[in-house]
């Protein structure tokens, strides 16, 4: 409408300031040329009137040009409002799914937590050494146990590769790759006598995203000391028995014999002369005899002894004094056909003062030294040189608290193979068809040392120089 009055009054004064306007100006003077203000009044009104007209008009037009926009606005408003109504319905039952979607994600994440740390927990309070290696033999997985026996911590360990962070484990790489190509698991023993004894099984882990192992370690040196103490008991009860029934068996023709040989050297000896030489023969024959007599006599009294010992309690001994014994008890009973006696042998004694006492069955820890005395004797036998000293040293002392016996030769020594089984039963280097070398046989004294008197029982030698067994009591 502006635009419109504008471009009426724009028209108005072209036309009263051009030619057009003169004649249009004429329309309003009388005959005097005197202007007619009533014409102009009622042309202006007429003018007016119609631009009224027309700005009523275009007014009409405009307002319903504003109802339609309005009514269009409200439609669209309201199109607006009930997609806004769906829209927020929406996103309300959307929010209200992803809410309960978090929920239970957080439900479920709570479990595995709660379930890993179950299962961390499980891992961490086994009794067993855990290792999981994946195929590149790096260490995925390691429990507190493999921490406590490796000395390897948890951090140091896991990323690893095993036989660079604990070189010593006898699991090679070779078995592990090995155990991947089965399906079932591998289990492999791993002890050291006196020390440990583990059971190794190698699980081999299939259609896990990551194929891999798990090495479970499990410690069953308890198991087996408590299963070898009970074969041992069982076989000691039996050769107590034995050795009891024995004993008993030949000490009555023993003595009977004895005492016959006595009276028979009492009457050759008033029947002849000294210059008689064939009856001193038979006298020295006789002599021999009763001395071998004693000598098996003495056998069998340490048999009697031994048997007696299984049913007492542990003593308090001196360690120096049993040991003398058995020293003079090798003297009586140790000898070998080829002539040497054990009394060729020099033996050397190293005793510190004031020795406390052990607690142990004394005739057990006499049959032990009685065995390495045999053992050392035997092995002084086999050196055939001229210049050779057969030389025994025994040497006891105390240190930091514990009570320690070596007892060394100068003989043959062990080599690494002997020295590696020397403690294991019925261990000989002899052939099967030859007679069983009792000289070698020290897995019983390795028994009662350990087993039976909770000590330590261990062997050092140079098969050119000599052999020292040690022997520590706590």
């Amino acid at each position: 409408m502006k635009k419109t009055l504008i471009a009426a009054l724009i028209a108005f004064l072209i036309l009263y300031f051009t030619g057009l306007g003169d004649g249009f100006v004429q329309l309003f003077k009388d005959e005097e040329g005197r202007t007619n203000w009533q014409h102009v009044a009622n042309w202006s009104s007429g003018i007016l009137i119609i631009l009224l007209s027309i700005t009523a008009i275009i007014l009409f037009n405009s307002r319903r040009a504003k109802q339609r926009a309005n009514a269009e606005l409200n439609a669209i408003k309201d199109d607006l409002e009930i997609r806004v109504k769906e829209r927020t319905a929406t996103l309300d039952e959307s929010n209200q799914k992803l809410k309960e979607e978090v929920e239970n994600h957080l439900a479920t994440t709570k479990q595995l937590h709660a379930s890993e740390h179950y299962i961390n927990s499980i891992l961490e309070s086994m009794p067993s050494m855990l290792v999981g290696l994946n195929p590149k033999g790096e260490i995925t997985q390691w429990n507190k146990k493999a921490e406590k026996y490796t000395g390897v911590k948890i951090e140091d360990a896991i990323g690893k590769n095993l036989w660079k962070a604990y070189p010593i484990i006898t699991v090679t790489p070779n078995q592990v790759r090995e155990a991947l190509t089965k399906p079932e698991p591998t289990i492999i023993r791993q002890n050291q006598r006196g020390l440990f004894h583990f059971d190794i099984t190698i699980y081999p882990l299939h259609g896990t995203g990551e194929s891999g192992v798990v090495l479970l370690l499990d410690d069953v040196s308890q198991q087996v000391k408590s299963e070898n103490k009970l074969i041992q008991r069982d076989k000691i009860s039996s050769m107590g028995e034995l050795a009891s029934s024995m004993a008993h068996d030949m000490s009555a023709p023993l003595q009977g014999m004895l005492t016959d040989i006595k009276q028979i050297e009492a009457q050759v000896s008033a029947l002849t002369t000294k210059d008689d030489e064939s009856a001193a023969k038979i006298s020295e024959s006789l002599l021999d005899a009763i001395v071998q007599g004693k000598q098996a006599s003495a056998i069998i009294d340490n048999l009697l002894d031994f048997a007696g010992s299984q049913q007492k309690d542990k003593q308090a001994e001196d360690m120096a004094e049993v040991m003398d014994h058995s020293i003079d008890l090798a003297k009586s009973v140790l000898s070998l056909p080829q002539g040497m006696n054990f009394c060729d042998v020099l033996i050397e004694k190293e005793y510190d003062g004031n020795l406390p006492k052990v607690s142990c069955h004394v005739s057990e820890i006499q049959q032990v030294y009685l065995s390495l005395l045999r053992h050392c004797f035997h092995s002084l036998a086999k050196v055939e040189r001229e210049d050779f000293k057969p030389t025994i040293r025994v040497r006891i002392l105390e240190c930091y608290g514990a009570l320690w016996l070596k007892v060394s030769h100068n003989g043959l020594g062990l080599s690494g193979e002997e020295q590696q089984s020397i403690f294991e039963p019925f261990f000989s280097n002899l052939p099967m068809d030859n007679e069983y070398d009792a000289d070698k046989r020290l897995s019983f004294s390795h028994f009662v040392i350990t087993e039976h008197h909770q000590g330590q029982m261990a062997v050092t030698s140079d098969i050119n120089v000599g052999t020292t067994f040690h022997i520590q009591f706590d």
